[in-house]
């Protein structure tokens, strides 16, 4: 008598293939979820490479220009939880094509901002409609593949995607700016957004799950403030010092609000979060390693891009192109590490040697110099750590959605992205204030001459690389000892098909 599998995929414990909407065009579903997912994440890194030319159009202050990257990561990072119950709650495809719609309305507001004001409004709108957008794309990949060899590629593939959004972003923004102009960093999120919807209307079909959760607002209210206040916080460190109350104080709010958050997810009969969900051995670890693979990942994003331009005059295209060496190598082991490696070895060493191996890639980029070329300097510490983000990454996005109840995939999903966001927003704010404080270290009682600020400022990068390597040795360290190492046991959560 065949057995049901308790730990399946969402929704198909009672379900097989010949019952699920979506398997007879699952792979196209893929390319239309992997293409929001795509959306989403270059989102946050392709407006970086506009910033001077808009700027300069604008005539906004310097000061003003960091709350373009911020609010979207604010609104984001602290309404994700939010997204991922609506998703419960009244459907992923509503949900996905509502987050798309929204998302191509506030790029194409953005994109004819006549000021900074208008701008930085829009860029929070696009965080607010990706906060509906993202989990319920993740959720809809848990429950469209539900055979362990097909479910692995899909999200390998999307696991890839994840992890090169950032660096796609970077040449993709540099391209547009170059030859149309800002704005188009903005429009073209329209391009990506349309072709999603299009697809998505046509492609899937709305399951909603048997018990609908009601919606928990003092947690909802509890964990969105809470993860404001935090990354609002991290963010502040950027230009403040860490001993003033802008940062501190609102460090210190974010705490107590996610502590208040985890009481009431204990105590209130339908929570936001479940408990279950972080308790989970594996899930717990994966969102670990997704948090930090994030923190460390924007170390060599966001610094090397400055790196390349300032100090070996790439342009920004150039700039684009030389990331794409670890944008192969991540897709590669991405793919390889769910659909072989993660069956059979289980994903304690499998997470713990990407992030080892991510550590030494930026351990080699921490030793740049002012005059170190890019195929002996940069290339090899950038595609070992494409290698090691890969191995870690999408291993730890499947884990993390694995077993789920049904109810609870929208909100599972949304933990996987905020986990990536907040990590990607508090490690570039640790990273970026590492980086300031090494360079006024290297500066003090020197004359700034040119070669002199050259120097002080790659020795910012370079610190900046060595914390990235603590970052993820640490992880390495942290799911090594959370994540179990058997293949077996995760093949018994994927069920005997």
């Amino acid at each position: 008598m065949p057995t049901i599998d308790t730990h399946a995929p969402p929704g198909e414990n009672a379900a097989g293939p010949a019952e699920n909407p979506h398997h007879a065009r699952r792979w196209l579903i893929l390319a239309v979820l992997g293409l929001a997912q795509l959306l989403v994440v270059l989102d946050a890194s392709i407006v970086n490479v506009a910033l001077p030319s808009a700027q300069a159009d604008l005539g906004f202050s310097t000061d003003a220009r960091q709350w373009i990257v911020t609010s979207y990561a604010l609104a984001f990072g602290s309404l994700l939880p939010l997204g991922g119950r609506i998703a419960d709650l009244f459907g992923r495809k509503t949900t996905f094509l509502i987050g798309l719609a929204g998302f191509a309305a506030a790029s194409a507001v953005g994109g004819a901002a006549p000021g900074i004001g208008v701008l930085i409004a829009a860029r929070t709108t696009q965080g607010v409609f990706g906060a509906l957008l993202a989990p319920a794309a993740l959720s809809l990949l848990t429950t469209t593949f539900t055979d362990p060899k097909e479910r692995g590629k899909a999200f390998g593939i999307y696991g890839a995607i994840a992890g090169t959004g950032g660096a796609i972003g970077l040449l993709l923004g540099g391209t547009l700016t170059e030859y149309l102009g800002w704005r188009w960093c903005l429009y073209v999120c329209i391009v990506f957004a349309a072709l999603a919807c299009a697809g998505g209307a046509f492609l899937l079909r709305e399951r909603r799950s048997g018990q609908r959760p009601k919606l928990d607002l003092p947690g909802t209210i509890a964990v969105s403030a809470g993860l404001f206040c935090l990354v609002y916080g991290f963010s502040n460190a950027q230009t403040d010092d860490w001993s003033a109350a802008s940062v501190w104080g609102f460090l210190v709010a974010g705490a107590v609000l996610l502590a208040v958050f985890v009481v009431l997810q204990t105590r209130v009969a339908h929570p936001l979060l479940p408990m279950r969900v972080l308790l989970d051995r594996d899930r717990g670890g994966a969102y670990i390693a997704v948090f930090l693979t994030g923190a460390g990942m924007f170390g060599i994003l966001l610094f090397l891009a400055y790196y390349l331009q300032q100090n070996l005059g790439f342009s920004p295209i150039r700039s684009g192109v030389a990331f794409l060496p670890m944008v192969g190598a991540l897709m590669l082991t991405a793919s390889l590490a769910t659909n072989v490696l993660l069956p059979r070895f289980g994903p304690r060493y499998l997470v713990a040697a990407g992030m080892l191996i991510a550590a030494g890639g930026l351990c080699w980029l921490s030793a740049l110099e002012a005059d170190s070329g890019y195929a002996a300097g940069v290339l090899p510490g950038l595609t070992v750590s494409g290698l090691g983000i890969g191995l870690a990454m999408a291993p730890s996005m499947s884990v993390a959605t694995q077993g789920v109840d049904p109810g609870d995939a929208g909100v599972a999903s949304a933990a996987v992205n905020t986990a990536q966001q907040v990590g990607g927003s508090i490690g570039t704010a640790v990273l970026s204030t590492v980086a300031a404080s090494a360079v006024t270290a290297q500066l003090t009682g020197k004359v700034p001459a040119p070669d002199v600020l050259a120097e002080a400022s790659v020795h910012g990068y370079t610190t900046a690389f060595g914390w990235a390597a603590a970052i993820f040795a640490a992880g390495a360290v942290a799911c090594g000892l959370v994540l179990r190492s058997s293949g077996a046991h995760y093949e018994e959560r994927e069920g005997d098909r």
